[in-house]
């Protein structure tokens, strides 16, 4: 029985997770509320594990379906990634290439890669935009981008499919004379709140009023990184900030890698996607770019990052950066 789940039930099954109900995951899929809860039903007794209590008003995951859930979600994106190649593979030659680079991804990588596209696709001109937050994402809504490389949403809007292509590690610093520099052992929250955090913001409305990574009351808000950069070598604050981009200010003592509590040495990993429209993927030299940034972005981090940094695979919040 097993074989014969279909992708429609996965598809069913994400979203009455999501939306909560039977009745509004019909809706969201344009059928019946009937063929939805029939659909369950009939998904449950063939994988012989019960998804959702009903005794409820509202049906609820259970536990086993919370674990299956994951493995529904990861099949689904699979089959839409693929889908979505094939359809930029199939398709023309675009006329010119615009992209979004999330403004945490590391230059050296986008430069290395324009040389190789500039050869690969001499008669394509390349349009890049560097954004942060929501910023990213809205230019691909708008269809101003052909995809964008996303790490700071943490969700995305309906319609939009996320592929990986590398992550970077993410960690707190402040600078050399900065009071927390010499608190001495692991910093805890309450410490951390007395003294002024730097967070990146962006006015999007895709990130709109959400602070994730924020653990300090008192903060100044910034809209480019590296006016952050700037601002925590003034000793202005302390924040977080790829580590590709303060390596050197590390080893040379400008800045000192906060050792903060709930966050491992070396930082989190911050996953980078590369976002585009399900209905209207990249072309030829967009689905080229997306798989040579994937080669160059890795090889890059790996060459910029600690060892323990690059194996670690703690995801780390987003939103409003810290």
């Amino acid at each position: 029985m097993l074989d014969g789940v279909s992708l429609d039930q996965l598809r069913m099954f994400v979203a009455a997770a999501d939306e909560g109900s039977f009745s509004a995951a019909a809706r969201r899929l344009n059928r019946t509320q009937s063929a939805v809860s029939e659909t369950m039903a009939n998904l449950e007794a063939q994988l012989a594990v019960r998804l959702f209590d009903r005794s409820a008003r509202y049906p609820q995951l259970t536990t086993e379906g919370g674990v299956l859930l994951a493995d529904a979600r990861a099949i689904v994106a699979s089959v839409d990634s693929m889908k979505a190649r094939a359809k930029g593979i199939s398709g023309g030659l675009e006329a010119e290439l615009a992209a979004v680079i999330d403004v945490f991804f590391p230059i050296t990588a986008i430069a290395e890669v324009a040389h190789a596209f500039r050869a690969q696709f001499p008669a394509t001109p390349l349009r890049l935009y560097v954004e942060a937050l929501g910023g990213a994402v809205q230019p691909v809504l708008d269809g101003r981008a052909s995809f964008a490389l996303v790490g700071s949403l943490p969700t995305l809007p309906a319609g939009l499919v996320a592929e990986r292509v590398t992550s970077v590690s993410f960690i707190m610093v402040a600078a050399a004379d900065h009071p927390l520099t010499r608190y001495g052992g692991v910093i805890p929250r309450d410490e951390l709140a007395q003294h002024v955090q730097l967070v990146l913001t962006d006015r999007s409305d895709l990130s709109a009023g959400r602070d994730f990574g924020v653990m300090s009351p008192s903060t100044w808000r910034l809209g480019d990184l590296f006016a952050k950069h700037a601002f925590l070598l003034s000793g202005l604050g302390w924040g977080g900030m790829p580590l590709h981009t303060v390596a050197d200010d590390i080893a040379e003592g400008r800045l000192v890698e906060l050792p903060i509590q709930d966050m491992p040495p070396g930082g989190l990993q911050l996953t980078i996607s590369a976002v585009y429209p399900l209905a209207a993927p990249p072309g030829p030299a967009g689905r080229w770019l997306i798989e040579r940034l994937k080669q160059c972005s890795n090889d890059t981090t790996a060459q910029e990052a600690p060892v323990d940094s690059v194996e670690r695979n703690r995801p780390v919040h987003q939103g409003s950066h810290g």
